[in-house]
């Protein structure tokens, strides 16, 4: 009875140390997963930060970029506008030297 009482508490003794070392192993495996994951939040908030700087930028340049096009806009709407009236414009000035060639041409 002794030697069972002895053997059962080798038994136990031997399954606490299996116990523990597996959980000693588990603590680390689970401590190293912690220290990866904190590792790759911090480069995550890092990239978040920089993408953050490159919205805000990129949104300035779209700003300055709709006045730039706002100013392309009046300037092409005011060619646009004048076109015809500087076409016939061009077209009486040829006409007028035309007439002045043929003047011209009669008097020699």
């Amino acid at each position: 009875m002794e030697n069972e009482g002895r053997f059962a508490e080798q038994d136990a003794q031997n399954a606490y140390e299996s116990f523990m070392k597996d959980s000693n192993g588990s603590i680390q495996t689970y401590y190293r997963a912690v220290v990866n994951m904190s590792e790759e939040k911090a480069k995550s908030e890092q990239a978040l930060q920089a993408a953050g700087s490159d919205l805000k930028g990129t949104n300035r340049e779209i700003e300055n970029l709709h006045g730039v096009l706002g100013d392309l806009h009046m300037s092409c709407d005011f060619v646009v506008g004048n076109f015809d009236a500087r076409q016939e414009a061009r077209s009486a000035e040829i006409e007028a030297l035309k007439e002045a060639k043929a003047i011209l041409s009669g008097m020699k």
